[in-house]
């Protein structure tokens, strides 16, 4: 079946249906279209979301940081973020797969359609010029028959008149005889004419217009089946990138697994430790007796009372009570023996007339109670100081520490651009048309006397963390880090041109230890184990290198600096991005 031999008649229904159909793919394309737009406006929205959520580069370093919560945090809007990429990349690809090649395809049916209904116009026109033909022959055949009729009357009429002359009836019979033969010529011309045209007729119902028929039926399917493998790239287009976006759900949820709410309070602990100890109780002191204060075996070695705690912290800040009271030092109530009643000297006081006892412990709450109003004095930070002493200990260490490892990159750097001008030197020595030597001792000089200062503050920063009783795990580590082949430039080691300069004998000490702490480790039993989760190319000296996937022994813990030390199963040891492994420590 088919239209031509089906729908011969129906040339307006077959219009209006590919008409129809071109209509339809074009409302598709727009549909489409704007779909692409709600998945661009999406995905822009989920970024400025993530955006606005994410942290800045200035804050990367804040404290915060450190919690997993605040980790996972971070990995679900990165997630977020890539989700994001995905949704553009569906309108991209709707846009190109779809929107612009079905709009190609359909300017090509719409040229192509109106060529076939051209076609079919001439066609019907043709035929219809070749009918008003016929209908003209037609018409003069009846004329001419007619006169040819009169005229045949007219001339028998004449001859059978008595009064009508010999003349008159030839002429009426030479009329008459002319009259039929043009109708006769009229006769042959339209039976010619019906001929062409029901030749003509045949030819436009039969062969042209079912022709132009079917290939309108051709292009009509092409159209639905192009339109159907448009539909069908709509689903396909978003099946592909389901496979990522899976990805970046499992991501999200591999965020809220990551969440150790143990570790983050460890962190916690880590980060505001101060390393004081508690202070220990106040002495009842019975004034009554005159007995003087006595030192307690229960008071784990903290001052004994507040003003003696004030006395023992003039110059040092007390942490946990560093808060002033509102009432001055010097208006404090004396905290002192109060003399006893005697009779020599008189009745005794109304302070004490009642009971000495109370008078004493009123006036002990009135000192102490100002001292350690609540918690909250720990807000006020006092001045900052190069050595951090304002810092508790264990803080302090930390930050020092801290400071060590930033100088010694400094450190490693200046080293590194000394080499290079060494050796540039060197070069232009030896290759004078390379360039000028001189031209060096500028930046050579610049880099040297950079190298001092940073050395002079590692040893400022070394004595300073030794006084804070700092371990050294820093400072082991970047012995590792910054130990270079040239003995000239090994800033940490004694061999190293550092010995020859007046290094403080805690430093020296420092080292030693260090060496000893680092040999003895060597020998340590892994105290758990360590999964990659991303490559590390290990390119720094003391570092390992590992790939995504492998297993690793933990022999040292992260420390606060950020670095594992971690060994493999060949007995390669060094140290690896905390961030970039999941530990699981031995009970």
């Amino acid at each position: 079946m088919d239209w031509g031999t089906d729908l011969w008649d129906q040339y307006d229904i077959i219009e209006k249906h590919t008409q129809s159909g071109l209509e339809l793919v074009e409302k598709y394309v727009k549909f489409v279209k704007e779909r692409t737009e709600v998945e661009q406006n999406y995905a822009k929205q989920l970024r400025n979301l993530s955006k606005k959520y994410n942290l800045k580069r200035s804050s990367k370093d804040e404290p915060e940081c450190r919690f997993s919560s605040y980790q996972s945090f971070l990995d679900i809007l990165n997630e977020m973020n890539d989700y994001a990429g995905q949704r553009e990349l569906i309108a991209e690809n709707m846009m190109m797969n779809i929107c612009i090649d079905l709009t190609k395809y359909l300017q090509e049916l719409k040229q192509e359609r109106k060529t076939y209904l051209m076609e079919a116009k001439k066609a019907q026109q043709s035929l219809e010029s070749t009918y008003k033909q016929l209908d003209s022959s037609k018409k003069r055949f009846e004329r001419e028959w007619r006169e040819a009729d009169r005229a045949a009357l007219y001339a028998e009429k004449t001859d059978q008149d008595i009064n009508a002359t010999k003349a008159d009836v030839e002429k009426a019979k030479q009329q008459a005889h002319m009259r039929a033969h043009i109708a006769e010529d009229c006769k042959n011309d339209y039976a010619a004419q019906l001929q062409k045209f029901n030749k003509e007729q045949n030819q436009f119902y039969f062969n042209d217009m079912p022709l132009i028929f079917n290939k309108l039926q051709d292009l009509d399917e092409r159209r639905v089946r192009k339109l159907a493998q448009g539909y069908i790239l709509f689903s396909d287009t978003e099946k592909h990138v389901m496979p990522i976006i899976g990805k970046c759900l499992e991501g999200i949820t591999k965020a809220g697994t990551n969440v150790n709410e143990r570790n983050d309070s460890m962190v916690v602990i880590e980060q505001n430790k101060s390393g004081f100890e508690r202070p220990g109780d106040l002495e009842f002191e019975d004034y009554s007796q005159g007995i003087n204060r006595a030192s307690s075996d229960s008071s784990l070695g903290t001052p004994k009372g507040p003003m003696e705690l004030l006395s023992k912290n003039k110059n040092k800040n007390f942490w946990l009570f560093s808060k002033r009271s509102k009432l001055s030092p010097s208006l404090l109530p004396p905290f002192t023996t109060p003399p006893a009643p005697s009779l020599a000297n008189g009745p005794p006081s109304p302070k004490f007339g009642r009971d000495p006892l109370s008078y004493c412990l009123k006036e002990i709450n009135k000192t102490v109670k100002p001292r350690i109003s609540s918690f909250r004095t720990l807000r006020r930070s006092p001045t900052v100081t190069e050595d951090f002493a304002h810092l508790p200990p264990e803080q302090r260490r930390k930050r020092l520490q801290q400071r060590l490892e930033e100088i010694g990159k400094e450190l490693h750097k200046e080293v590194d651009q000394s080499e290079a001008l060494g050796k540039m030197k060197d070069v232009y020595e030896k290759n004078p048309q390379m360039g000028d030597p001189a031209s060096l001792a500028s930046q050579i000089n610049q880099t040297s006397q950079n190298i001092e200062r940073l050395r002079g503050e590692l040893n400022k920063y070394e004595t300073w963390l030794a006084e804070a009783g700092g371990r050294g795990d820093t400072l082991r580590y970047k012995t590792h880090t910054f130990n270079n082949n040239n003995g000239a430039h090994d800033v940490h080691s004694p061999d190293g041109a550092q010995s020859d300069e007046s290094t403080p004998d805690t430093s020296q000490a420092i080292y030693a230890e260090f060496d000893d702490d680092f040999e003895d480790e060597e020998l340590t039993a892994p105290i758990g184990k360590c999964t990659a989760m991303y490559n590390f190319p290990g390119a720094s000296e003391g570092t390992i290198c590992m790939q995504e996937g492998e297993v690793l022994a933990v022999v040292e813990e992260d420390k606060g600096d950020g670095w594992t030390r971690v060994r493999r199963n060949n007995g390669d040891e060094g140290y690896i991005p905390t961030s970039y492994v999941t530990i699981n420590l031995s009970e």
